[in-house]
């Protein structure tokens, strides 16, 4: 059965970058800059995107390239089938995020039609809004079967060539939104919250956010990397392509800040808060525009936020699709419904745990904690902040103590013929053997303790 694969470096780059560049770099990452302190935050995120990260996204893309296989297929392949638990857990994680990551883009599409309509007032009825199962449903359908149609059409015809379209048209519209946000009132007092650091906002639950946030927005963890670089050929630059796609991510998350907090300080309202500060903040900031502007401008806002969605959602459906298509040889078309279809039922607590069904509204209560949270919080909480740092972690100890370094380094060096004995090998196997399992471990562990058990 033909896999598919990448036909062009560009295509694999920016279809790469778009599973990274989604809704956590525009409408997550704003709100935990906000909780964390601005600039404070925004300088712990850049250093795990590029300490920690970059080796970690190095090392899925030359896993899958060696392999030619899915990120449960690859550990099989390698002979380490008592490894695969890896990539199973990684599939699970990301079936997990796509299951609520659809109900908030269809939260995101439905604002798209009210910025449209000048319906501004939906900010002051954002808990009616969604509580609308009905309503959130059917976009969510729709963000699904839009998703769905474009995985079913390959890697070639379908994620590449969205790719190539969304992604330039996304940065399009970033350009613009800046453009209008540095004009605003008191627009430069944003930039200065964002951009000038007060480390003593700095601590254990900032750290261990930003690298949740690091690990969510550049999808690892999650066996995507892995199956992405069983599309391409052993040509490809394997360092230049992992660097180029943690740059684009780390640089669309730190233009969407250009973005929000101008608007923030310029309507001179509270940075703080959750994903409140897109959906109920941001359409009075419209409303105060005008009628015309306001629309106008929301409505591109939320256009932008519904094209870096995609983006994501190809990616996370791509994953369990490669392996239903490579380890059991079903057709390709059949395997994308049937996983959507499941993927829309799992998502379906998400969207009643909004306060519409009180068992799912207040789901679980940790241990050492008050206040129960939602069902789509504990999902985020398990496959973001727990599963994805965690199968990070896992990933740093099989490419070091079971694959080895130097199949590593053999792996890259197919596309890099001057790799072996650069500064980057030895930055690589130096990161991957003690800085990334070291901190990735202590941190998980932490975060785990502290998260779920209030230690």
């Amino acid at each position: 059965m033909n896999r598919g694969s990448f036909n062009t470096r560009l295509g694999f780059i920016l279809a790469a970058s778009g599973s990274a560049v989604g809704l956590g770099n525009i409408w997550k990452f704003p709100f935990e800059v906000s909780n964390g302190g601005g600039a404070a935050f925004l300088i712990m995120y850049l250093m795990f995107c590029f300490i920690l990260c970059f080796p970690v996204i190095v090392s899925e893309i030359a896993i899958g390239r060696n392999t030619k296989k899915n990120a449960i297929g690859a550990f099989e392949k390698m002979g380490k089938r008592n490894w695969n638990f890896i990539g199973k857990m990684g599939v699970l994680c990301g079936v997990l995020i796509l299951s609520f990551y659809t109900i908030v883009a269809g939260w995101v599409l439905g604002y798209v039609v009210e910025m449209v309509s000048g319906n501004f007032s939906i900010a002051d009825n954002f808990g009616v809004y969604v509580n609308d199962t009905g309503n959130v449903l059917l976009y969510s359908v729709l963000f699904m079967i839009t998703t769905a149609f474009i995985v079913s059409k390959g890697v070639e015809e379908g994620i590449e060539k969205a790719a190539k379209i969304l992604m330039p048209s996304l940065i399009i519209i970033i350009i613009i939104l800046i453009v209008y946000a540095l004009t605003l009132p008191n627009s430069i007092d944003g930039i200065i919250f964002y951009l000038v650091p007060d480390f003593s906002q700095i601590n254990l639950t900032v750290a261990g956010n930003a690298l949740g946030q690091a690990f969510f927005s550049l999808s690892l963890g999650m066996g995507m990397l892995i199956t992405y670089g069983s599309y391409i050929d052993e040509k490809n630059n394997i360092i230049n392509s992992a660097a180029l796609i943690t740059l684009t991510d780390v640089g669309i998350a730190f233009l969407a800040g250009l973005i929000i907090f101008p608007f923030v300080f310029s309507s001179g309202i509270e940075t703080q808060g959750g994903p409140g500060l897109i959906f109920q903040v941001f359409p009075k900031i419209f409303e105060d525009l005008g009628p015309l502007t306001g629309t106008v401008i929301g409505s591109t806002f939320f256009i932008l936020l519904s094209f870096a969605a995609i983006t994501s959602t190809v990616s996370l459906l791509e994953v369990p699709v490669s392996y239903l298509v490579d380890e059991y040889k079903v057709e390709r078309k059949f395997s994308v419904w049937i996983v959507a279809f499941i993927i829309l039922l799992i998502g379906i607590p998400s969207a009643l745990s909004q306060g519409k069904v009180a068992y799912f509204s207040e789901f679980i209560t940790y241990f050492g904690h008050d206040k129960p949270i939602d069902f789509m919080q504990f999902i985020i909480d398990v496959s973001n902040d727990t599963l994805l740092p965690f199968g990070g972690f896992l990933i740093t100890i099989y490419v070091s103590f079971v694959w080895k370094k130097r199949n590593l380094s053999d792996e890259i060096s197919k596309g890099n013929p001057s790799y072996k004995g650069s500064l980057v090998e030895k930055y690589i196997n130096f990161s991957i053997t003690y800085i990334c399992p070291l901190i990735l471990g202590s941190i998980f562990i932490l975060t785990f303790l502290n998260k779920f058990f209030g230690i």
